[in-house]
């Protein structure tokens, strides 16, 4: 019996099944492509896009916490993984398909996923997308990149290309080097920092840093913390602890921390037994700072207005004043900025530093100190804003050696305080912050 003819395979039927299959759920990765679309698309803040995302997607903790993680490597190497793709792409593609092109080299490279895990569910995320007619173009350059691995980064200056070059010129007016040490800094997941309340014990396997606050390794879950709930202690870099300790508030005096959410510097002043007015103008910020004072039961006076236009019943004894910034200097934590952030942004932010600042001298009583202090690394946002300061009549009260014998390195000829994620590289690096320390005459 002669066996009928096999009939020739429909393959372009067999692949549109394929591509029209239900593809498996995937939150991590469809989280972190919404995080990445919106901040290589629209400019869009992470943590932003990180709330959208999770939400459509009803994405558990555990899942946002991978997404945050998987996003943040991305953005923390973009400029080399466009640099890897490139040779394996004979045409642009779509952002999107970029986008998803490095989310997978991040995993191959730099987060140790396993290749077929890689590979496999950066196909199945471009069928979920609607991008399928790319799926085969992901698949070939994985599998490429797979194969070759780490020999691909040879030769590549990734600190230089993971850094925009408006801030790489920016960050070398700090120092001969400083930029190549920036970017060495916030090249690594961050750490997480903690302030103790006085007198609680530090939770176990924290490392005791020079400045008093408490490291302990990245991706630690800082609400499975014993002691987190009682309010034993709160989050906060190392560097943000310092303005509000050179602030050096005396119990009993009147205090005024300007733009104060979250809440960590607000603290640090109610924990040194001043009478704290914290003055925030966002609802949400001012929830969550609300929320944290709770927690440490600290009694702190709190202000849902404008600071530049809220007047106080009385003159306070001291003002910190955290203005909003670029904050260039958390890219550490928040590799976005470095790709949303833009120099018109900076000189937009500088007009309202000012007026936070007049606003400031004019709530502070005669003779009363403020810090002026910012979470950037910018020349306009630091500097060029004590000398404005200055121009507004108040007296510049330098910080001196002895106040910052713990990190030298971050006291400036002027008598400011300038700190960036190349210091302390062995020990995990900080934020970038400036301050600058004033008296009104009396």
């Amino acid at each position: 019996m002669t066996a009928e003819p096999r009939r020739p395979r429909n393959t372009r039927r067999s692949a549109s099944r394929r591509e029209n299959a239900p593809q498996p759920a995937d939150p991590t990765r469809d989280v972190a492509f919404d995080i990445l679309c919106g901040v290589v698309e629209h400019r869009r803040m992470l943590e932003n896009s990180l709330s959208r995302s999770a939400n459509e997607h009803e994405a558990p903790v555990r899942d946002r916490a991978a997404a945050h993680r998987l996003a943040a490597a991305t953005l923390r190497h973009m400029g080399t993984l466009r640099t890897v793709l490139e040779p394996f792409l004979r045409k642009e593609p779509p952002e999107p398909v970029r986008v998803a092109l490095m989310m997978g080299c991040a995993q191959l490279l730099f987060l140790e996923t396993p290749p077929h895990a890689a590979v496999g569910t950066t196909v199945s995320l471009l069928r979920r997308r609607k991008l399928a007619p790319f799926a085969g173009l992901a698949n070939a350059v994985l599998r490429k990149v797979a194969d070759q691995g780490p020999a691909l980064l040879e030769g590549l200056d990734q600190a230089r290309l993971n850094v925009p070059s408006w801030l790489w010129s920016s960050w070398n007016v700090l120092g001969k080097g400083t930029a190549r040490a920036i970017a060495e800094g916030i090249s690594h997941e961050a750490p997480l920092d903690i302030t103790l309340r006085p007198g609680a014990a530090a939770p176990e396997g924290g490392v005791l840093l020079p400045n008093g606050s408490i490291r302990l390794p990245a991706g630690t879950r800082v609400a499975e913390l014993p002691g987190y709930e009682d309010g034993a202690f709160w989050v906060q870099d190392a560097a943000a602890t310092l303005p509000a300790r050179l602030l050096a508030a005396q119990p009993g005096e009147r205090v005024a921390d300007l733009c104060a959410a979250p809440g960590g510097k607000t603290a640090q002043l109610a924990a040194a037994g001043a009478d704290v007015t914290a003055v925030e103008q966002n609802a949400a910020r001012m929830l969550r700072l609300k929320e944290n004072m709770a927690r440490l039961a600290y009694p702190v006076h709190t202000v849902q207005d404008d600071a530049t236009t809220w007047k106080p019943e009385a003159l306070f004894d001291a003002i910190l004043l955290d203005a909003p910034c670029s904050a260039t200097g958390t890219a550490r934590r928040h590799p976005d900025v470095l790709w949303v952030k833009r120099p018109r942004d900076v000189t937009a932010l500088t007009a309202g530093q000012d007026q936070l600042l007049a606003a400031a001298k004019s709530m502070l009583r005669p003779g009363g100190r403020l810090i002026y202090a910012v979470c950037s690394l910018q020349e306009e946002e630091g500097p060029a804003r004590a000398r404005a300061a200055q121009e507004m009549g108040l007296i510049p009260s330098p910080f001196t050696p002895k106040e910052l014998s713990f990190l030298p390195q971050a006291l400036t000829p002027e008598g400011w305080l300038r700190t960036h994620p190349g210091m302390w590289l062995d020990e995990g690096s900080m934020d970038g912050f400036f301050a600058a320390r004033f008296i009104l005459p009396a």
